[in-house]
Parts: C-alpha cells; sequence; structure tokens
C-alpha cells in the first residue's frame, strides 16, 4: 500500500546505496510502501546501480592503492571487468554486481569468493550476505545460463566432467607402466609405457624419457576431489531446488481444485432461479392488467 504522503525517495535511495543494491526489489518496495513497478523504473532513470560503482571504486581506490600495486606482479591473471562482463552477461534484470558475482562464481565456484570479488567486501560480509543472492532466482537461473554455455562451448556435459574427475581419482600409475627387472642378479629395472591401446591417455598429464625408460605424471587427484565434490555439490542444490518447487507445484494443485469442487457445489442449478424469474414475470403481467 503506497504512502499517502508520499514516498521519501532520498531516504529510499540512501539505503539501496547502502546496502550496495543487494536487495529483492519487490520486498524492497513493499517496505517502503511503492509500487515494484515505479521503484525499478526510478532506480534504472537515475542510476543508481553506477553510483553504488562509483562509490565502491573510490573507496577501494582509496584504501588499497598500496596494495594493488603490490598486488599487480602477483597475479597475472587478470580479473573480469565491467565491459567484459557485459559481453558475457546481456540479462538487464540483473544488477552490475549480480552479474559480476555470477561470472565470479562460474571462475571459483565459490559463493563466497564470488561476492567478495562482485561487492568488494570483507570476508565477514561476503560469508553472511553470499547465500541470500544464491537464492536469487534470477541470479541462479542466470549461473545455469553461463555453465551451459560453458559446457556446450568444450564439447561435454556435466556428467562427462563428474566422470573425468572419478576416471582421475581411481586411476593408478600401474595402469600406465610396466616394470620389468633386467640382469642374472635381477638388479636392473626398465620402466616401459604400455600400449596406446590399453591406456586412457586423456588421463595422462605429462610423460617424458628418462634414463631409466619412460616418466609419466598423472593429473592431481587432490583437485580433481576439490571439482568432484563442487559438481556434486551444485547438483545436489539443483535437484533439492527442483524438489521444492515440484512440491510447490502440487500444493497449488491441490488449492485450485478444493477451490473449483467449492465453485461446483455453490453453483449447482436447482431451478429456483428460473422459478423467481417466471413469478416476476407474472407480477409483472398482473400490475399491467392493473
Amino acid at each position: 500500500m503506497e504512502n499517502i504522503r508520499g514516498p521519501d525517495w532520498n531516504l529510499i535511495k540512501e539505503e539501496y546505496l547502502k546496502l550496495n543494491g543487494n536487495v529483492k526489489l519487490k520486498e524492497f518496495a513493499e517496505k517502503h510502501g511503492v509500487k515494484y513497478s515505479t521503484l525499478r523504473s526510478r532506480k534504472n532513470r537515475e542510476n543508481w546501480d553506477s553510483e553504488i560503482n562509483e562509490n565502491v571504486a573510490t573507496k577501494s581506490a582509496t584504501q588499497q592503492k598500496n596494495v594493488a600495486t603490490e598486488n599487480k606482479n602477483k597475479n597475472n591473471k587478470a580479473e573480469p571487468k565491467l565491459k567484459e562482463v557485459n559481453e558475457v552477461s546481456k540479462n538487464t534484470e540483473l544488477t552490475d554486481k549480480q552479474r559480476l558475482f555470477c561470472v565470479y562464481y562460474i571462475k571459483y565456484r565459490n559463493k563466497t569468493k564470488a561476492y567478495m570479488k562482485a561487492y568488494q567486501c570483507s570476508w565477514e560480509n561476503a560469508n553472511a550476505h553470499a547465500y541470500e543472492l544464491w537464492e536469487n532466482v534470477g541470479v541462479r537461473n542466470e549461473i545455469e545460463k553461463q555453465l551451459q554455455e560453458l559446457y556446450d562451448n568444450i564439447g561435454m556435459s556435466v556428467q562427462d566432467l563428474i566422470q573425468k574427475n572419478i576416471d582421475i581419482i581411481n586411476c593408478d600409475m600401474n595402469d600406465f607402466l610396466d616394470v620389468q627387472v633386467r640382469g642374472e642378479d635381477h638388479k636392473y629395472n626398465e620402466v616401459l609405457a604400455k600400449s596406446s591401446d590399453e591406456i586412457d591417455g586423456t588421463l595422462i598429464n605429462e610423460i617424458k624419457q628418462n634414463k631409466y625408460g619412460v616418466s609419466i605424471k598423472l593429473y592431481d587427484k587432490t583437485k580433481a576431489i576439490d571439482s568432484l565434490h563442487g559438481m556434486l555439490k551444485f547438483k545436489a542444490e539443483e535437484k533439492l531446488k527442483l524438489e521444492r518447487l515440484n512440491l510447490e507445484n502440487k500444493k497449488l494443485n491441490a488449492e485450485i481444485d478444493k477451490i473449483s469442487d467449492l465453485d461446483d457445489s455453490i453453483i449447482e442449478d436447482d431451478g429456483f432461479i428460473e422459478a423467481l424469474n417466471g413469478t416476476a414475470q407474472e407480477d409483472w403481467a398482473d400490475e399491467e392488467e392493473n
């Protein structure tokens, strides 16, 4: 219900900026007694999100000028910039920071770290708000869309990636090498690689020749375990979300059925309306005769 005196837009904007835009617009509109469409229109027209970006950039530049210079040589990996994010995601339903969160999540597979990067805040703040942002339907849909595009580009499905990590975890060096003993006293060993027909070459990270024969380096099992954990956790969350939606849909259908049954019992025709109409016509005829 809208405020009769008219909303205090300065106060609403100030609170929005203070929260770094991390709000659900519909709930935020209800809190301040304004229409959702009006709030969204005003926010976009006055570019509130741009002011958030400017404030964060100014604060970050003031507090971390020396740190940024020092870290420049330590980290050669370029972080996503807003222009690059716009090229990846053109979802206008999300704020710039929400889209940044999606991009960082795809990169790190960690909600708290993605929130820290997107909103330039402390770990404590990110840990407190990351899950709330994760529950945003628009954010989740955007992440799923970007993940699907990623899988399509590399020609592998989620299940393919899960299976590959399982293979890396379970593979053994004996699957790739034969150790043969040489000499009459059996003091000399020779390491030979098995035939390419017998092994899965995609599980080998590096292979080279040395004085003992062949040296093979497999992929890091610890990294494979971490990657597998992240994928399985994501699938479990998606399964839980789907089950919750199905349950809500069943409840909604049950309520609709109850309402339909109630309407049928109320509207059942017992002939009363037709009889009443007939009586009214007789009364009108009597009045005309008189």
